[in-house]
This record gives C-alpha cells, structure tokens and sequence, in this order.
C-alpha cells in the first residue's frame, strides 16, 4: 500500500484528489481539512463509491498545527509516498482594499502551512524512498502568465510556493523526495465562484482531481523542481 496526505480535502480539487487516490486500491489516503461537516460528505460519497475503508478523514486545522496529533494519525504507517499541498485561500481585493491581516492570511495558508507541514512530515517521506511532493500553485503565481486584478496577495503566494518547491527539490535530492509545483488554470470549484461569481472555467474539480491523483503518484517519475503550468488556456 502506498500512503497519500491530500491537504484541503473538504471541497472542490482537494476532495475529488482525495477520492480519486482512494479509489485505487493500493492507495490509502489521509484527507485534511478544518471544516469536519464537509470531511463527513466526503466520507459518505467515498462510501457510496466503495473505497472508504481507504480513506481517513481528519479535521485539522493547518494554520494552528499539532505535531503530535497529526503524527499519532501517521504513526501506523511508518513511511509516506505523497503529500498533495492543495489547501488553500483566495481574497479577492483591490490592491488599495487588502489589508495586512489579508495577506498575512493568504501567506499563512498558502505557503507557510505548507512548510510546516513538510517540516513535520519529512522523516515519513524520508523512508519511503522515492516521495512525491506536489504543491497546487497557480497560474497567477507562475511568471510571465497572465494576470488579473484583485489577485495580488493571492497570486504573491503561490509564487512563492512555487520557488518552494524549486528549493525543496535540490535539497531533498539525496533524499530521493521528490517535489514539483503544479501551476493550475481556472478550474470551476466553489472558492473560484466565490471570488468571480458568474464565471465558467473550462475545467471541473473532478477533471482536475484525477489529474493530479495521477501526477502525484507517477509524475516524479518524469519531473522533479518544476513549476509546470496545468492550463487550456495560452496566457
């Protein structure tokens, strides 16, 4: 069996992430998310799919961390294959309108909630010899794209989750942990109909959920310090 954490599995990409590993039956997955009503939804659809005895939700709250708590959950498996870092947070605000509490926010949840994660995880990885680590950026992170108003906090972020993973990469070499960052386009998901109300993406979480199931278990097979753009559209 092989063990995969998936971060922001409550909704949208992370949970179709999540069942789309389970659904595999030499995987098993831990699903992380703060909202324990939506972990509850998820575990009932995994359920009615048939993989639930391969998926363990735990409610979990990124941006307070509990080492020992997490590790506890962890410690049956003794090695660790793969984290999805899909957790994330968007404000849309004018650059004038976002204040320091907004971008201490988005900066806490995308980018630094990851590095503690993998800090704490890391012997886990270490292990399984041959780890995948993949952080879900963006295209308003990835240099030279497009990009779009209302987004500068949010898109200052995933840059720098993308250069994490580029860093990580080198330095986790003689690991043999592998780490990428995944550059999505506009993927239709409740958090993007939030902040854009009325706009259609040309993909949905489910499409993009089976993609970076795939890409997390085979993708270090082809890549590793990359920030490759997942987008149907040319910026």
């Amino acid at each position: 069996m092989k063990q995969y954490i998936v971060t922001g599995a409550g909704r949208g990409i992370g949970r179709d992430t999540a069942l789309a590993l389970a659904a595999d039956s030499s995987h098993w997955v831990l699903a992380l998310s703060r909202n324990r009503e939506a972990l509850q939804q998820l575990w009932e659809t995994a359920k009615a799919q048939g993989c639930s005895e391969r998926l363990c939700c735990l409610p979990y709250d990124l941006t307070h961390p509990e080492p020992t708590r997490l590790m506890e959950e962890l410690s049956q498996w003794g090695k660790l294959h793969g984290i999805v870092n899909n957790a994330g947070l968007l404000i849309h605000k004018s650059f004038e309108e976002l204040t320091d509490a907004d971008w201490l926010a988005m900066f806490q949840v995308n980018c630094l909630s990851v590095v503690s994660l993998i800090r704490q995880v890391l012997p886990l990885l270490e292990v399984a010899q041959g780890a995948h680590i993949v952080n879900i950026g963006s295209m308003g992170g990835f240099q030279g794209s497009a990009k779009f108003a209302g987004l500068s906090a949010y898109s200052a972020s995933k840059a720098a989750l993308a250069n994490l993973a580029e860093t990580l990469a080198e330095e986790f070499s003689s690991r043999k942990i592998a780490v990428n960052c995944l550059a999505l386009g506009a993927v239709q998901t409740e958090m993007l109909a939030q902040a854009f109300p009325g706009y259609e993406a040309p993909l949905s979480s489910a499409q993009m959920g089976s993609f970076i199931a795939w890409f997390v278990t085979h993708g270090h097979t082809f890549f590793n310090g990359k920030v490759l753009p997942v987008s149907v559209s040319t910026p």
